[in-house]
């Protein structure tokens, strides 16, 4: 008996787990988002996450969409890939051509003397955005795949929380 019950715990569990990576849901349980206070934000490329971090914990984390060449650090303009490297949180459009956007400060200093040594523009308007104005429904065909031109996407729901507890100026390191 308790043999047949873990297999169906188990088999729940890997259900669950499938159905959490191929949707772009919220990893951690959502919590209100007033008075939440973000001290940066992590931003993981190769997990596809997005931690808010607060005195060094993680207090929420994300499914994320990328560029749809996410591997490898953004070089030039219109190369589809999301940058890496330490930013911040410089801006925000609430009438973007995307459901809300968070505007990242890349490209940094380094970012543009490594453009201008190679010769191309480094690019910019690199956000945080929800799903496209033009999106029907729950997004489906966004969700869960990387579209963006190099910008980090979110669900609409979602980036209604990072609006509410991300502050300008909040630090954000993008890695690998």
């Amino acid at each position: 008996m308790a043999d047949g019950y873990l297999k169906f715990v188990w088999r729940g569990l890997l259900v669950w787990l499938a159905l959490g990576m191929s949707l772009s849901i919220s990893i951690t349980a959502p919590r209100a988002t007033e008075n939440l206070a973000v001290d940066r934000i992590l931003v993981d490329k190769s997990d596809h996450r997005l931690d808010l971090i607060t005195d060094g914990q993680v207090i929420r984390s994300y499914r994320i969409s990328l560029g749809s060449h996410p591997f490898g650090d953004k070089i030039r303009q219109g190369d589809k890939k999301t940058p890496e490297g330490r930013y911040v949180i410089d801006g925000r459009n609430p009438d973007s051509r995307y459901y809300r956007a968070l505007h990242i400060s890349y490209p940094n200093a380094a970012d543009r003397a490594d453009a201008r040594r190679r010769g191309v523009d480094p690019g910019g308007m690199i956000m945080i955005h929800g799903l496209p104005d033009s999106a029907t429904g729950d997004g489906d065909g966004y969700v869960g795949m990387d579209w963006t031109d190099g910008c980090i996407a979110l669900t609409n729901e979602e980036i209604d929380q990072l609006w509410e507890a991300v502050k300008d100026g909040t630090p954000i390191e993008i890695v690998p």
